[in-house]
């Protein structure tokens, strides 16, 4: 028998959401990020369950996408944990060394869990988003830019 809690549907869609806003946060530019913040006007009190903290991760890799994991090297990462005063807590997690995006990632995290999620949406992670999406786009046609055709040209038989 699970003693574990199963997810409902709802759940389960949050947790796909917020895996999606934590991405976001976590690879967004830093300076994007604190701008936007900025412009949002709002911050909200908070206590540090984790102060913000620069650590190490491991990052594995797979041969082809699907064979054993090998550890491909280490990579520093910032993260933080708050709560905010009605008991939401916020997580941030982002690469490199950046204690200020951390501490606005989780805010982010925070209020997204609250009332306030579809200005914070609005205000913050569409506009994060689309600056990905034309990340994107922009590495696509550098790539495409190097794209070589090969051919065989055939020649009649002797």
């Amino acid at each position: 028998m699970n003693s574990e809690k199963s997810m409902t549907a709802g759940e389960n869609g949050n947790h796909a959401n917020r895996k999606a806003w934590m991405s976001l946060l976590a690879t967004a530019d830093a300076k994007a990020l604190q701008d936007l913040w900025q412009d949002y006007g709002c911050n909200p009190d908070h206590t540090w369950l984790r102060p913000p903290e620069v650590g190490g991760v491991m990052v594995q890799g797979r041969m082809g996408a699907s064979g054993a994991p090998f550890n491909l090297g280490e990579m520093t990462v910032t993260r933080c944990a708050l709560t905010l005063p009605d008991g939401t807590v916020g997580h941030g997690y982002v690469q490199g060394r950046s204690k200020g995006q951390a501490e606005t990632a989780a805010k982010v995290d925070a209020l997204m869990q609250t009332g306030a999620a579809e200005d914070v949406r609005r205000q913050i992670l569409s506009p994060l988003e689309a600056a990905r999406q034309a990340r994107k786009m922009s590495r696509a046609a550098k790539a495409a830019a190097t794209k070589v055709d090969f051919f065989t040209m055939v020649r009649g038989e002797d």
